[in-house]
């Protein structure tokens, strides 16, 4: 079996057979809807609003986006302040492990009230405030843990701290930064569902998903987390395509 077979049949098989117990588990124990909906139960759902969940879909998908983008530029930023100078080091690593353990779901309602309004500026807020952590520490990491002659090789030819970053530190801690990227990215729709949820004028699958928990549709919701799951997948397996083309080098052979 070739590779790329491989890892498409994989997910695929896993896939299909937890759906197959999933539907037989609410059979077997003969679950009505508003308990468990099972897999059947969602395609009328998704076939009644399809329209929908392409709208809200990509309303999601596009404020999650921009919010990981803004995590990846400033977690970067940070994590090169941090990694670079070990006072700031000192002084930032408390900061940001507080504010890392504050649940985002506490800080949701007070962005939404600060902020009025602006539903797309909170979304977008919101998943970057999520998801930055993981991506400022593992560039911090890799540039602390840099071997001192290379950068004391390339101060002596003149070389800034970006150039140092640049050429040598970033090679290095890609596959780390992929790695927390991937986190970041399950993150960041975390934050953005949050939002949607609790926001009084909610667009995404966040609103999709409260109309149908105001209208006691269970099936709906439980459709709504499975598109939501779908959008997790699909961009993961972006930051799989993107690290395949910046740091497939780290990949080994299995």
């Amino acid at each position: 079996m070739s590779d790329g077979l491989r890892k498409f049949l994989a997910p695929t098989v896993f896939i299909i057979g937890i759906i197959a117990l999933w539907e037989w588990a609410v059979w077997y124990n003969d679950l009505p809807d508003f308990r468990m909906a099972s897999p059947s139960d969602l395609i009328p759902r998704f076939v009644q609003f399809w329209d929908l969940f392409l709208i809200k879909s990509w309303e999601t998908l596009w404020r999650t986006v921009v919010g990981l983008g803004l995590a990846v530029v400033v977690g970067t930023l940070i994590g090169m302040i941090m990694g670079f100078s070990r006072f700031a080091r000192e002084g930032l690593y408390p900061i940001l492990v507080g504010f890392n353990a504050i649940p985002k779901a506490t800080v949701v309602p007070i962005v939404a009230l600060i902020f009025v309004g602006q539903h797309d500026f909170n979304t977008v807020l919101i998943a970057f405030m999520i998801s930055f952590f993981p991506i400022a520490v593992s560039v911090s990491i890799g540039l602390s843990t840099l071997e001192p002659e290379y950068r004391d090789i390339l101060r002596s030819l003149g070389a800034s701290n970006f150039t140092i970053f640049w050429k040598i530190a970033l090679p290095k801690t890609l596959p780390e930064f992929f790695g927390a990227l991937k986190v970041a990215v399950t993150l960041a729709f975390i934050g953005t569902n949050l939002m949607e949820i609790v926001s009084p004028h909610g667009r995404g699958l966040g609103d999709l998903f409260d109309s149908g928990r105001i209208s006691g549709d269970y099936p709906l919701m439980f459709a709504v987390l499975l598109a939501l799951a779908a959008l997790g997948i699909l961009l993961f397996y972006v930051v799989v395509a993107l690290e395949r083309i910046f740091a497939g080098w780290a990949e080994r052979p299995q």
